[in-house]
């Protein structure tokens, strides 16, 4: 076939096709094109699942007249005029898709007046022809009518999702930006009937209160973290570990206040809370990155819902650093769940019983910045005094406590004890325990690998190692505290565990939390009250005496309170 230029009726919808896709599309732009004006109040109503009838009105900074025709040519913003702006992009839109996009594809009308003209303009616009010019009455502000969305487009509109489900996409924007700009007051109404409403008072803890209701938004903690010297910051809200819902719906991210999608972010943000959710359980959030505009491409996507980051491991680390510091902060010892299941997963301290662990607020005022390694202990509380009842199963030591029975994880706990010994500074730095005769191991690929890349690290904590072969390795010296364990199988297992968990934890965590998982005594082990006793005592002074290195709970607390109820005496 020839090759030929597209017809420009064509070539609209197919570029209207890379920006619209389905009505929350077209209400996103919107929504930013308000926010980009100054909006400080922004009405969003949806009929037909957005397909028939959406209507967004805002009372931002209006067009000109004069520009109002212009606004719907392709291409055409006020927000980008140089390479220099595009290359440090700080408003939510900048293209000059929007308009013309959504005019290819529906029956648009605009009304808008800017602050200093007496009164408005109204343009109309039927699948991308203008219908309709001129002066109309309007309050300041601009308000934008699309209807009959896809009418020109049945194939687009036959793989749209039902009128419910649309519905509830449009619904689930309006509520990110609620939450991303706490102080514009938002407001959809859906079929006629108000969904949400936000009272853009700046208060952000309203706004949450607002989208996700009372009994979530009082279990959501406030984060805070920031880096002056590159820009870096983190801010928002995170749920408590014991809020959590199914799916990765209720995980909000932005950059610079910008929704968007990333699995990098969502993998930060569970690898924060690694050890403290039940497995396929998710947080809730609602978080903010904020980014030097140099050091974020936002063209990298179509619709704008990905973008790229120029050091992602930098934003990963600031994300996942500040949200751990602050579950660190709050992390009360977990109760412990009857067989009943009376002891309610969302309410793990009933009312009347104490719980020892207080909740805070973390800030990186309170606790430093995330640019370096996380440092909440002095935040967290440690265990009550304990008293040794006994050892269950030769794997949990049962204590009693001011407030009732805990269960001690004695694998977990001498984990901890153990990591904290490894990454003091006086510790980390005495030499290996030489070994009257090497051991010679032989490694997989992957070992070897993980060997070559920690290689430094591993001679720090104590190992000393010689090449011996192709893929073989002499082992001359251990750290320390693993002195009593075979030293060819014990580094096989410091190893492997650095391979399986290397995708997920900074190395040098990983390393210090194999050495100590290998090292700590095991499940099975039978303890003196002594050993226990001193277990417990060494676990109230470690820096964080709740969560062993790989961030499972240490002991389980069983509350008088509970107790009491579950033999009925309250």
């Amino acid at each position: 076939m020839p090759i030929k230029v597209l017809p420009p009726d064509l070539a609209s919808k197919i570029a209207a096709g890379e920006v619209i896709e389905r009505p929350a599309s077209v209400v996103k732009e919107l929504v930013e094109n308000s926010l980009d004006a100054g909006a400080s109040r922004i009405v969003v109503e949806v009929a037909g699942g957005g397909t028939e009838r959406i209507l967004v009105t805002d009372d931002g900074e209006g067009i000109t007249p004069s520009e109002l025709e212009t606004a719907f040519a392709r291409h055409a913003t006020s927000k980008l005029q140089s390479q220099e702006q595009l290359d440090a992009i700080a408003t939510l839109g900048f293209r000059g898709e929007a308009l013309p996009s959504i005019a290819a594809v529906s029956r648009l009308t605009m009304t808008t007046r800017p602050p200093q003209s007496g009164s408005g303009q109204r343009i109309a616009i039927d699948w991308g022809i203008r219908s309709a010019n001129g002066a109309q009455g309007c309050p300041v502000g601009t308000t934008v009518e699309v209807s009959d969305l896809f009418g020109n487009m049945p194939a687009r509109r036959k793989f749209l999702k039902s009128n419910s489900t649309e519905t509830g996409r449009v619904q689930e924007l309006v509520a990110r930006y609620a939450l991303a700009y706490p102080s514009v007051a938002f407001q959809l109404v859906s079929d006629g009937r108000r969904s949400l409403t936000s009272s853009g008072n700046g208060q952000a803890r309203e706004t949450l209160l607002a989208v996700y209701g009372s009994e979530a938004a009082e279990d959501m903690l406030e984060v805070h973290g920031e880096d002056p010297e590159n820009g870096y910051g983190v801010d928002g809200f995170i749920s408590a570990p014991n809020l959590h819902r199914s799916n990765r719906t209720y995980m909000a991210f932005f950059v610079n206040r910008r929704w968007i999608q990333s699995r990098m972010l969502s993998f930060a943000l569970e690898e924060a809370y690694h050890g403290l959710l039940p497995e396929r359980r998710f947080p809730l959030a609602a978080i903010n990155l904020t980014v030097p505009y140099s050091e974020v491409d936002v063209n990298s996507h179509p619709a704008k819902r990905e973008v790229r980051f120029h050091q992602e491991g930098k934003v990963f680390s600031a994300l996942q650093r500040t949200v751990r510091a602050a579950l660190i902060a709050d992390s009360p010892v977990p109760p412990l769940q009857s067989p009943s299941g009376s002891s309610s997963a969302m309410n793990p301290y009933p009312v009347g019983s104490q719980s020892y662990f207080p909740r805070t607020v973390f800030s990186g005022q309170q606790q430093g910045t995330f640019s370096g390694p996380v440092d909440a202990a002095a935040s967290i509380a440690a265990p009550p005094p304990l008293k040794v009842v006994g050892q269950v199963k030769l794997t949990y030591i049962v204590a009693e406590g001011p407030d009732g029975m805990f269960l001690v994880d004695q694998h977990a706990a001498h984990k901890r004890i153990l990591f904290d010994r490894i990454q003091a500074k006086e510790d980390a730095e005495r030499p290996g325990e030489s070994l009257l005769e090497p051991a010679m191991v032989d490694l997989s690929p992957a070992q070897l690998e993980v060997l070559q890349k920690n290689q430094e690290m591993l001679t720090h904590y104590g190992y000393r190692l010689e090449p011996f072969g192709v893929d073989s390795y002499l082992v001359r010296a251990v750290p320390s505290i693993l002195s009593e364990q075979d030293p060819g199988q014990g580094l096989l297992n410091v190893l492997d565990m650095v391979a399986f968990e290397g995708l997920l934890r900074q190395q040098e965590d990983i390393l210090a939390a194999s050495i100590a998982c290998h090292s700590a005594i095991r499940a099975g082990k039978s303890l003196s009250e002594a050993e226990m006793r001193s277990l417990l005592e060494q676990l109230e002074a470690t820096t964080n005496p709740h969560t062993c290195p790989h961030g499972r709970p240490t002991m389980l607390h069983f509350s008088s309170f509970h107790m009491e109820r579950e033999f009925g005496r309250r």
